[in-house]
């Protein structure tokens, strides 16, 4: 996912399983480095992170899939990690000291750290490289994402049905394809339920900054947004909504349970951790290949959080079957007739779009107001 400048860069702290337990878990690396990696594991996966762990979103689903390859694997695997690290330089220098540590798989999470990614595995052929989002590889680099969008289009869904104000709020982050997918599946989902639904997005260029996105949360609800969805990562947004009143919001990449029923009504929940499993495992067993995976709903790496007695009734059953139909294979998040914004056709009845277009989006659909910032 995530993009290029994030305005809090916290601490740069690497993680050991065996300290975890300790009452001091982290160390400030003021130079970015690593720890020397315990000889005795016979493979060490690092995770390099853009937010910090306790981010209560994209991060922390992340490291909750960090967590479940320490269970899986006992001590057969060690894993290691830098939280809150900037996409640029400092993301190299995270990337080569654990790789001259020993790292054997490293996990690059974050859509800025593509170019990253590519630079230092080029210098270690020997470390396999699994960046989250991005589009380019290597030999020892795949890429991995989930099909947010199939969420999004579970949010536009409800979205349209619950809103009295007809103004639906969208927090952006950055305007990468993964975003303007979002945009556009939670946009085209609402309007099928609501023709009288508009959509206002906020550009907040941060992944994860508390401040700004309760900024943002704030004047989107100043703008008449009765309902708030986010492409940011923190819980700011779900208080910003809750000391507001009457506004209802959607989980980002994890479930923002602590704010349901009200705000929070549902959510999308990333699951990497069968993922971060079975790649762990094909580094162990010798199989690992470079490799580009792009799952959603049906495969269970995207999932819907469970959706509160806030709604109606009749609102709730029909996001689950549209969640079931998506998952099956039924429905496509994007089926014609659909416009791009300056009226062109994209889609003809009943066509659906295909991945290269959707991986590159790089345009609203007809009726979303406003322009992609270049």
């Amino acid at each position: 996912m995530p993009g290029w400048d994030p305005a809090n860069t916290g601490d740069y702290t690497l993680k050991r399983r065996n300290l975890l337990t300790s009452a001091a878990v982290a160390a400030t690396l003021a130079t970015f480095g690593a720890p020397v990696l315990a000889e005795s594991h016979s493979v060490t996966v690092g995770f390099v992170y853009v937010g910090p762990v306790g981010d209560g979103g994209w991060t922390y689903e992340h490291n909750e899939g960090r967590l479940a390859v320490e269970e899986h694997f006992g001590d057969a695997v060690e894993t290691v990690f830098v939280e809150s690290v900037p996409e640029g330089p400092d993301a190299v220098r995270v990337m080569t000291q654990m790789a001259l540590n020993g790292a054997d798989l490293i996990f690059t999470t974050s859509f800025g750290y593509m170019d990253q990614t590519i630079e230092v595995a080029s210098k270690f052929p020997d470390v396999k490289f699994e960046h989250a989002t991005g589009f380019k590889r290597a030999d020892n680099v795949s890429t991995y994402s989930a099909r947010f969008y199939e969420g999004r289009a579970v949010q536009g869904h409800i979205a349209g049905q619950i809103t009295q104000s007809n103004t639906i709020g969208y927090i952006a982050s950055f305007p990468i394809p993964e975003v303007v997918r979002g945009i556009n599946a939670a946009y085209v989902h609402a309007k099928a339920v609501n023709p009288d639904v508009d959509f206002k997005v906020v550009w907040a260029y941060t992944w994860f900054d508390p401040a700004k996105e309760a900024e943002a949360a704030s004047v989107l609800i100043e703008q008449g947004a009765d309902v708030i969805l986010q492409h940011t990562d923190s819980t700011a947004p779900q208080a910003a909504a809750q000391a507001a009143g009457n506004v209802y919001t959607f989980g980002q990449a994890s479930d923002m349970s602590e704010y349901a029923p009200m705000p929070r009504v549902s959510s999308i929940i990333d699951n990497w951790s069968p993922y971060y499993i079975a790649r762990t495992q094909a580094v162990i067993d010798g199989t690992w290949e470079s490799t580009d995976t792009w799952d959603g709903i049906g495969a269970g790496m995207v999932g819907i959080g469970e959706i509160t007695d806030a709604v109606p009734a009749e609102v709730k059953a029909s996001a689950e079957a549209l969640r079931d139909a998506l998952a099956s294979g039924e429905t496509h998040a994007f089926t014609g007739p659909i416009n791009k914004q300056d009226g062109s056709a994209w889609l003809a009845e009943g066509e659906t779009a295909d991945d290269g277009t959707l991986a590159g989006m790089n345009f609203y659909v007809e009726g979303l107001a406003g322009e992609i910032p270049q």
